[in-house]
């Protein structure tokens, strides 16, 4: 059996707990791997901007999956080592499909996120309490956000949308699905996040892993919801959380225990410090 040699994380529901702080032994873990030469990287639906830079700043971590597997950024660079928008035109049926719909739309454009004035008014309506620091710290407010797409048409790599209720976010889900081929998952409560087709962790982090010269044997990938389902199930070994979804259990290799237990910690501990 080949030895884990790249670990990817997801944050929210995974790294996080509810409070979205990361616990002194996930980040002890974290480091303890790194020192052995593990790769250790964020994946996960948030830019760049949105990641903490107490995980960014630990020492060895060197990558970050963004936008869903969109983006794999070498984060001194900057370089993209992947890089997987939208088309433009399908883009624009995309959102021409999901803007009728009552909601709180970001677009992720060229590694940052967007929102218009009126969707910035009310994110304290839409966004969960625990990720109010995170919408308010992460986005670029433009006072036209249809204007600015059409304007970074070539660079637009998810769309990010919460709504109020399960009944408007499916709705919204099928509108977008019927216009355009997309990638379609959720995160979070009442949200839906847009990419383009074929875009998801999975292959995002696969094409790390290819970059690196590492087996898929050698990758292990941690995550709880929707959007992490493809990065678990392409990984070697693919660890949901407790707190996960049914979906993405199924696929897992391995359960460990939930976000607010240490669960990446006790993942990290067991298949690669052995302790």
């Amino acid at each position: 059996m080949l030895p884990i040699r790249l670990i990817a994380l997801d944050l929210d529901g995974t790294v996080f707990d509810d409070q979205k702080r990361i616990s002194p032994r996930t980040l002890a873990a974290i480091q303890a791997a790194l020192e052995q030469g593990v790769v250790v990287l964020p994946a996960t639906g948030r830019n760049l901007r949105g990641v903490p830079k107490e995980f960014l700043e630990m020492p060895g971590v060197r990558y970050a999956l963004t936008s869903n597997g969109a983006t794999v950024s070498v984060i001194a660079t900057g370089r993209r080592l992947v890089n997987l928008p939208f088309d433009p035109v399908q883009a624009q049926k995309v959102y021409d499909a999901v803007q009728p719909f009552d909601c709180m739309m970001s677009i992720f454009i060229d590694g940052d996120a967007y929102t218009s004035r009126e969707n910035d008014a009310r994110t304290e309506q839409y966004a969960p309490p625990e990720l109010l620091p995170y919408f308010r710290n992460s986005r670029h407010v433009v006072d036209d956000i249809h204007a600015f797409m059409q304007a970074h048409a070539d660079g637009i790599e998810k769309f990010s949308i919460l709504y109020k209720d399960e009944a408007t976010r499916d709705a919204a889900w099928a509108a977008a699905t019927a216009a355009a081929p997309v990638e379609a998952t959720t995160s979070v409560a009442l949200n839906l996040e847009l990419n383009a087709p074929g875009v998801n962790k999975g292959r995002g982090l696969m094409t790390l892993a290819k970059e690196l010269g590492l087996a898929p044997e050698q990758v292990m990938a941690c995550g709880d919801s929707g959007n992490d389902l493809e990065m678990v199930r392409m990984a070697g070994l693919g660890v949901a959380m407790a707190n996960a979804t049914e979906p993405v259990k199924a696929v897992a290799k391995y359960i460990t225990a939930d976000n607010n237990h240490d669960g990446v910690a006790q993942a990290i501990e067991k298949f690669v410090l052995n302790s």
